[in-house]
């Protein structure tokens, strides 16, 4: 079973629809034993970084996703869920993130012509290969789906995917240990992001 946890974000029903239609059973939940006796757990999330932050520790889930992480169970952060995984966002100065991974959330800088919020399909790039990701599976330069105004800046060492917006480097997917988190929406993504869901679901049942 994976658990999808809720914490009144956006884009929880899509996440939920598209991992049924891999015939997967879900669980919608915030009840901290739930999601540690999960076989894997995602964090979805469409929203601001502060309210977001501010949702997790209301619900007491800040704790109960570090030790997610901790435990090895397989983790998958989606659009603001992965960036609720790094330090901190320009989106709401003085809030700290979850600390999990390192790296901060900065505003996608204006350009002519660019425009803000980046809504739309963009193609990706594999620094370190596709072996051993959850892309392994996929052909080169996948076009994913993104909505976002704020974009992640990592230690280069756990990117490992990257597109481009305007001028700027997103660095749009990242993968340590046990944990995975990606910018774009796979439930968005059609075929690309269905296969990206089915390798989690793998590394799932593979645990």
């Amino acid at each position: 079973m994976i658990a999808v946890i809720d914490y009144d974000a956006g884009n929880i029903k899509s996440v939920e629809h598209a991992l049924e239609a891999l015939g997967t059973e879900v669980c919608i939940t915030r009840n901290p034993e739930q999601i540690l006796n999960a076989d894997g757990v995602i964090l979805p999330g469409v929203g601001a970084f502060g309210d977001a932050m501010g949702k997790l520790e209301n619900y007491g889930l800040v704790p109960v996703i570090k030790d997610v992480v901790s435990k090895g169970i397989p983790f998958l952060g989606i659009c603001l869920g992965l960036q609720l995984l790094f330090d901190k966002s320009e989106e709401t100065p003085g809030v700290e993130g979850l600390g999990i991974l390192k790296g901060e959330i900065v505003r996608i800088p204006d350009e002519p012509g660019l425009k803000i919020p980046h809504i739309g399909w963009n193609d990706l790039s594999f620094p370190m290969g596709k072996k051993d990701t959850l892309f392994e599976n996929l052909n080169d330069n996948p076009y994913v789906y993104f909505v976002h105004s704020y974009y992640l800046k990592a230690e280069e060492d756990i990117v490992v995917a990257t597109t481009t917006y305007g001028s700027t480097l997103i660095h749009a997917a990242v993968q340590k240990d046990n944990v995975f988190a990606c910018q774009f929406h796979p439930e968005k993504s059609s075929d690309v992001g269905m296969s990206i869901l089915r390798s989690f679901i793998s590394r799932v049942l593979d645990r």
